[in-house]
């Protein structure tokens, strides 16, 4: 048994991925080399499979499964699969040494930033990267429903998606360890996403910055039309600013997060001034060259901080250029978004 499960971001860097998964990993060199980023922890993907093991989840999603002789065919079975399993995963109680570790972090991290119960986001972090493919919890607040929601982000490990995702690429569907990104909600006015590279077309000369007002999940989940903003990478000049619909954003609520209709007044304003849009940019550059890759990054802007420092980076990962993708992936991305 590992003496630890649980790292706080500034702990971490790249090469700590296999540990606690892609997402905290480049989170944690985000912090490491001190571009700005919210404070939080990573629990690792020994802590999913020690859950799994000491409660005896694996077990009973194994003698589950060798009902499908044939493996899983249809969106019913997957649908089915995901449910039993889910409900064995989601109704385990936590190691007492897994759950002491969780409420000590939280703990610590509330008195870091402050507050009695700070509210933070659960995300999954696996060590090959797959954007959307799990679940994320936002606004979560105090010890007992961070607890449940750690667990929901594991069971997301079997929801359709994923199970179809693994069969597809012939993995197995007992088991796929993940870590989880632990991370203090930005209050942010605006949010969004900046790839260093044009994602359609590859071109590294460009840089594209997509926003809304709120939370930046409207963005990322393409439920939107959002602003969009082309820089030249080199002087950071904006060349291009399109005004996007912005009918909808996303906002705390009591219960975590909603979707909201956005004021007409607002919908016909851009949601980012040129130099916040500079800034984000040159962080982007930073990124990139440190990175040695054009960027995908996620990034808010806090309206409780002055500007610059209320340009918040969320994570970053490489552009997937559309153009590049084998025909293959193109085929499981097209079933994946069936379910």
């Amino acid at each position: 048994m590992p003496e630890r499960y649980i790292y706080w971001l500034e702990e971490l860097g790249q090469e700590f991925s296999p540990l606690v998964g892609k997402k905290c990993a480049n989170l944690g060199e985000i912090a490491r080399i001190r571009l700005p980023c919210p404070p939080g922890f990573a629990i690792s993907v020994e802590a999913y499979e020690y859950f799994m093991n000491e409660t005896g989840a694996l077990q009973e999603i194994k003698d589950y499964l060798v009902q499908f002789k044939d493996g899983l065919k249809t969106i019913d079975q997957f649908d089915e699969a995901s449910r039993e399993i889910r409900r064995i995963v989601e109704g385990k109680a936590l190691p007492e040494k897994l759950r002491g570790e969780i409420i000590s972090c939280y703990n610590d991290l509330c008195e870091k930033c402050e507050v009695t119960e700070v509210p933070v986001s659960t995300r999954s972090a696996g060590p090959v990267s797959h954007p959307g493919q799990y679940e994320t919890y936002l606004n979560v607040k105090g010890k007992s429903e961070l607890l449940e929601k750690v667990k929901k982000v594991w069971s997301s490990t079997f929801n359709p998606r994923s199970l179809s995702f693994r069969t597809q690429k012939g993995l197995s569907l007992e088991s796929d360890p993940i870590g989880v990104a632990v991370v203090k909600m930005v209050n942010a006015r605006t949010a969004g996403v900046l790839f260093t590279a044009d994602p359609n077309t590859g071109d590294t000369s460009k840089m594209i910055i997509e926003a809304n007002w709120g939370l930046g999940e409207s963005v990322v989940g393409g439920e939107v039309i959002p602003d969009s903003y082309v820089l030249d990478k080199e002087s950071l000049e904006v060349v291009k600013k399109t005004l996007g619909q912005k009918t909808r954003h996303v906002c705390f609520s009591e219960t975590g997060v909603t979707e909201e209709e956005t004021p007409t007044d607002k919908c016909s304003t851009f949601c980012l001034s040129d130099e916040e849009i500079k800034e984000i940019g040159k962080l982007g550059k930073i990124l990139e060259k440190h990175f040695s890759a054009p960027q995908d990054v996620e990034w808010a802007v806090d309206e409780n901080l002055p500007f610059p420092q209320c340009i918040i980076l969320l994570q970053s990962r490489p552009v997937v250029i559309s153009s590049r993708k084998s025909p293959v992936d193109q085929v499981v991305d097209y079933m994946l978004r069936q379910f």
